[in-house]
């Protein structure tokens, strides 16, 4: 199991390069707050939007003296309404995000530590994050990564993991990693009662070099990383061409299930530099104007 801090370390060093990241806040009337980054409306905030002449229903004390001496009317500051977007994310934490191939890191490790490293931007730019399933509701601060880390490093003992999309407020913005190498239709089922609510966000599917080449050849056997389901062929090389029609399936799938929902889709391999996905996340889940 990786130490909670190591896996926070990992991540702070994968996003140190890139600037705050400012997710997409839209049509969020249950979840403004005060927060850093703002919408361009007036409404309550400590943030400078523009100066507009004074009306009869405003407040002496609202006046802006300073900027009014310098004409013959009244003018009051109005401020920017300010809004923090919630963020959900999912991380597969099943025993098939375990696989390595040689000298790579699992793909539990990697999915892990590019979502907690997402999730550092997105505090740092002022959003709320949390986990699904109701175990750690939308929260901004420090104490929010460290417990964040700490239930990620925990692993689960079924093959493959499922998403959950309990816990996503309306218009709301999630992220799912996983291999996705499992039942779809969970996939499928989440991602739609997600849409129901508004929600938006972006797939992330992490798999091992060895998982898109398929390099065995002759007498094999492949069993899953529980041990539950085992396969033994003498000729490992003719399945093959079938393997990876199907792994051409299920990514033609995803994509698919993705732009149905207003979702986008990206697959990452674990022999490849981290940044590269922490850059697509960064595009996935930034904040348009």
């Amino acid at each position: 199991m990786t130490e909670p801090l190591a896996l926070r370390s990992a991540s702070e060093d994968l996003a140190a390069p890139l600037p705050p990241l400012l997710a997409e806040a839209e049509h969020l009337a249950t979840t403004v707050l005060l927060g850093d980054h703002g919408r361009k409306r007036a409404g309550t905030g400590d943030t400078f939007w523009q100066y507009r002449p004074a009306q009869p229903y405003d407040e002496a004390r609202s006046i802006d003296w300073r900027r009014s001496a310098r004409s013959d009317a009244n003018f009051v500051q109005d401020k920017e309404w300010q809004i923090a977007q919630s963020i959900i994310l999912w991380v597969d934490q099943a025993a098939s995000m375990t696989f390595a191939s040689k000298n790579n890191p699992t793909k539990a490790e990697r999915a892990r530590t590019l979502a907690l490293a997402a999730a550092i931007l997105l505090i740092r730019g002022g959003e709320r994050v949390g986990l699904t399933g109701l175990r750690l509701p939308p929260r901004r601060g420090e104490a929010q990564l460290l417990k964040m880390a700490q239930l990620l490093t925990q692993d689960d003992d079924v093959d493959y993991g499922t998403p959950d999309a309990q816990g996503m407020l309306p218009h709301s913005r999630a992220l799912y990693v996983s291999d996705f190498l499992g039942d779809i239709q969970p996939v499928e089922d989440a991602l739609l009662r997600a849409a129901d609510r508004g929600v938006r966000g972006a797939l992330l599917q992490v798999l091992d070099p060895q998982e898109e080449a398929f390099p065995f050849d002759g007498r094999t056997v492949f069993e899953s990383m529980t041990g539950a389901i085992e396969h033994e062929t003498l000729k490992a090389g003719d399945l093959k061409e079938r393997y990876l029609e199907r792994l051409a399936q299920r990514k033609d799938r995803l994509s698919y299930l993705a732009r149905m929902t207003g979702w986008q889709f990206y697959t990452h391999h674990t022999e490849q530099n981290a940044t590269a996905a922490l850059l697509w996340l960064y595009g996935a889940l930034e904040r348009r104007k």
